[in-house]
C-alpha cells in the first residue's frame, strides 16, 4: 500500500534575518516525501522538474526509499523557481520572484505502480491539477489529505470547493481558515469548513502549535520552542509529511491517531526550521526524531494535584 504525494519539486533562494542562499532544492513534494519517508517505506512522487535540477537532487530522494516513477523530467526545460524574503518575525514574508517554468503545462502522470496508493497526499497545486490526480486514480484511496493557500480561493473557488468535497482531511493555517469560513474564531470557521467535506481539520498556526478537528473533538498541539530558527520555508510541507507518514505506518485512522499523526508532524517540521531548505531533514535518524517526540511528551505532561 502506497503513500504518493503530488507538489512542486523545485529551487528555492531564501533570505532571512539569519542569512541567505542562492538557488537550493525546495518544493512541497520533496519536503513532504522527505518527512514521510522516515516513517513509511513506500512513499512515491508525482511532479516536474527541468533538465537543469541535476540527477544529484534527484538521487537524494531516491536514496531514501523515495519512488521517482511519477516525476516528468522536461529536457530543455527549467524547473519551478521561487524566491522569498522572510520579515524578522519569520511569519510574513515578500515574494521576491516566481517563476514556474515546467509547472506551467504540468499534466500529472499517476503510472500503474502508484495503483496502489492507500494514502494520498495532494500538496499545494492548483486544484485542478489535485483533481486531475484524483481522477488518474482507478480506487479511491484509504485516506486523503489536501494541502492549499489562499492564492486558490482567490482564483480558482469553483474547483478548490470540488477538490475540498473529496478529501478527508485538509491542512491550512489560521488566516487561511478565516478566509475560508468567512469566521474570525476558529472554532466556528473549522465548523464551516467541516461542512464543505473535509472530516478532519487541522489549523496551522506557525510557532503557536496546531489545532486537529474532527469527530465532534478539538486537540491543541504545541509548537516546539528552539533556539535556533533559520528558515521555516517547507515546514508546513514537512509537517503534511510526517502526518501523513505516520499514519500510513500505524494504518488505522482514528482520532486519537490523528493526534499522534499531528505530534509527528509537528516534530519533523521543528527540525526542518533549523537549517535553509532540506538540509537539516537529510540528516536525521530514528534516534534524533524520538528524542524530538520525548520533548514534544514533556512539554505538555503535567499532573494535576487537589
Amino acid at each position: 500500500m502506497s503513500l504518493v504525494i503530488i507538489g512542486t519539486i523545485a529551487y528555492d533562494a531564501i533570505e532571512t534575518p539569519f542569512g541567505k542562499t542562492d538557488k537550493i532544492v525546495g518544493g512541497a513534494a520533496t519536503f513532504a516525501g522527505l518527512a514521510a519517508a522516515y516513517l513509511y517505506d513506500q512513499v512515491k512522487l508525482v511532479g516536474v522538474v527541468g533538465d537543469d535540477f541535476g540527477d544529484e537532487n534527484l538521487n537524494v530522494l531516491k536514496s531514501r526509499g523515495i519512488s521517482l516513477d511519477g516525476v516528468q523530467v522536461k529536457k530543455g526545460e527549467k524547473t519551478f523557481f521561487w524566491s522569498g524574503r522572510y520579515h524578522n518575525d519569520m511569519n510574513s514574508r515578500d515574494t521576491l520572484a516566481t517563476e514556474l517554468n515546467v509547472l506551467a503545462d504540468f499534466d500529472p502522470i499517476v503510472p500503474d505502480s502508484y495503483q496502489d496508493c492507500q494514502y494520498l497526499l495532494l500538496g499545494n497545486l492548483t486544484p485542478q491539477v489535485q483533481l486531475t490526480t484524483l481522477s488518474r486514480l482507478r480506487h479511491k484511496p484509504k485516506l486523503v489529505v489536501l494541502d492549499t493557500m489562499n492564492f486558490w480561493m482567490d482564483t480558482a473557488w469553483d474547483d478548490l470547493m470540488q477538490v475540498l468535497s473529496s478529501v478527508d482531511v485538509l491542512t491550512i493555517n489560521d488566516a487561511e481558515a478565516r478566509q475560508l469560513s468567512g469566521e474570525y474564531g476558529l472554532v466556528k470557521a473549522a465548523e464551516k469548513i467541516l461542512q464543505l467535506g473535509p472530516k478532519y481539520l487541522i489549523i496551522k498556526k506557525g510557532e503557536h502549535g496546531a489545532l486537529l478537528f474532527g469527530d465532534g473533538r478539538i486537540f491543541s498541539a504545541p509548537a516546539l520552542p528552539l533556539t535556533d530558527v533559520y528558515d521555516p520555508t517547507g515546514a508546513g510541507d514537512t509537517f503534511a509529511g510526517g502526518f501523513i507518514g505516520y499514519l500510513a505506518k500505524v494504518g488505522t485512522l482514528t482520532f486519537h491517531n490523528m493526534k499522534n499523526a499531528v505530534i509527528f508532524g509537528s516534530a519533523l517540521a521543528s527540525f526542518c526550521v533549523e537549517k535553509f531548505g532540506t538540509e537539516r531533514l537529510k540528516e536525521l535518524d530514528s534516534a534524533l526524531i524520538s528524542e524530538r517526540l520525548s520533548r514534544f511528551t514533556e512539554l505538555t505532561k503535567f499532573d494535576i494535584e487537589d
